[in-house]
């Protein structure tokens, strides 16, 4: 008998399938964000500790108290302000479930979801598995994936009940602006409208510019639920553990919804992450990201590969092929891993529908020798 379908995904999605690709083929995997050095000592030393101090059970519903005292002291000295609260603090296993929590935490049955192509590949079946309607607006890579608010506001219907955004973005490595903050407030300041912001590449942002939460937005109070990941943020990817900021009528319905989906996180992990927290170097993440961005820009540099826009955040650079090949990026993206042993995730596979754009997305969360050995074969195209 054949189940029932609740989405229109794909079984197997392409980050999936292109990281068994690479296993299978025992090439270069530049296609999943799976950073490949170590993780700090310190913190697989607390990782222990906690385990040992018996750190083990259960930890409270909204998450240990600490971590998210911790986290909400760092986002107030971060940002210049006292805003952030424990209260409003909720930690959960992975960015992923954050997304998904609050969805079925907004949404009823034929409400529609605005979300912005490229998107991350989580969001379609999320919206539709909730019984929301995604409703697509297409960002403009012919103009470095900007956004067309018009279109934004056109989208906007009597149905529409929140909206997805992304920064800092993946797969473009957009990072928003204030101005783009203040545009959306403008479009939805007097709708019922909700911001699902995905941020989990925060603290990973380049060339001197600086994350915006969506959360610490005056003209959106109360409608903004800010998601992060851990996992990004100190390359424990493994761990699945994240965090949901929000305003205190907000964050008390999603914890309505967390307490029957998961109630409880990681305990050891979350103890680990509070002590880490107070030591952590919050910048050095981006300052040796964007070194490996640059060794990787740099190395492709004399190969055909175009660079249409700079990454400005998260791990990945796109990079165009159409002087190599008339293949679609999927063959491409397959032919790349199995012909010359390098796996990178097509820009198709952010889209619904496949819009026949010649790019592929490459990873540069990887030791500086791996970086280096995929573009020397990159180059030889």
């Amino acid at each position: 008998m054949a189940l029932p379908t609740k989405h229109s995904a794909a079984a197997l999605n392409i980050f999936t399938t292109m990281s068994s690709l690479a296993r299978k083929e025992n090439a270069y995997n530049l296609s999943q964000g799976l950073p490949d050095f170590p993780v700090s000592a310190a913190l697989s030393d607390l990782l222990k500790e906690a385990t040992v101090a018996g750190f083990n059970q259960y930890a409270p519903m909204s998450g240990l108290p600490e971590l998210r005292q911790n986290i909400a002291s760092g986002f107030n000295k971060r940002y210049g302000n006292d805003y952030c609260s424990p209260d409003m603090v909720t930690i959960t296993p992975g960015a992923t479930y954050g997304i998904f929590t609050a969805l079925t935490t907004i949404l009823n049955k034929g409400d529609e979801v605005i979300y912005l192509e490229p998107a991350f590949d989580c969001y379609v079946p999320a919206i539709e598995i909730n019984g929301g309607i995604p409703v697509c607006v297409r960002l403009d890579e012919q103009q470095q994936f900007e956004i067309d608010w018009q279109q934004i506001s056109n989208a906007i219907t009597h149905k529409t009940k929140a909206i997805i955004i992304n920064t800092p973005h993946n797969p473009s490595g957009k990072v928003w602006t204030q101005e783009d903050w203040d545009q959306l407030a403008l479009i939805i300041e007097n709708r019922d409208i909700y911001v699902i912001s995905d941020e989990v590449y925060d603290t990973i942002v380049y060339d001197g510019l600086q994350h915006i939460p969506g959360f610490l937005q005056k003209n959106l109070a109360g409608k903004v639920l800010s998601v992060y990941s851990f996992g990004k943020m100190y390359h424990i990817t493994g761990w699945k553990i994240g965090f949901a900021i929000a305003a205190p009528a907000l964050t008390e319905a999603f914890r309505s919804i967390h307490q029957y989906l998961a109630f409880s996180v990681n305990t050891p992990a979350q103890y680990a992450l509070a002590k880490y927290l107070q030591i952590a170097d919050q910048e050095a993440s981006a300052i040796m990201l964007q070194a490996k961005r640059d060794l990787l820009i740099s190395r492709m540099e004399p190969s055909k590969f175009k660079l249409h826009a700079l990454s400005r955040g998260s791990y990945f650079q796109l990079f165009d092929y159409s002087l190599i090949s008339n293949l679609d990026d999927v063959s491409f993206a397959r032919w790349l891993a199995v012909e010359h042993k390098v796996a990178t995730v097509p820009l198709s596979a952010f889209y619904r529908k496949p819009p026949g754009i010649k790019q592929v997305r490459l990873s540069f969360a990887k030791n500086d020798d791996t970086l280096s050995a995929a573009a020397a074969i990159l180059c030889n195209l």
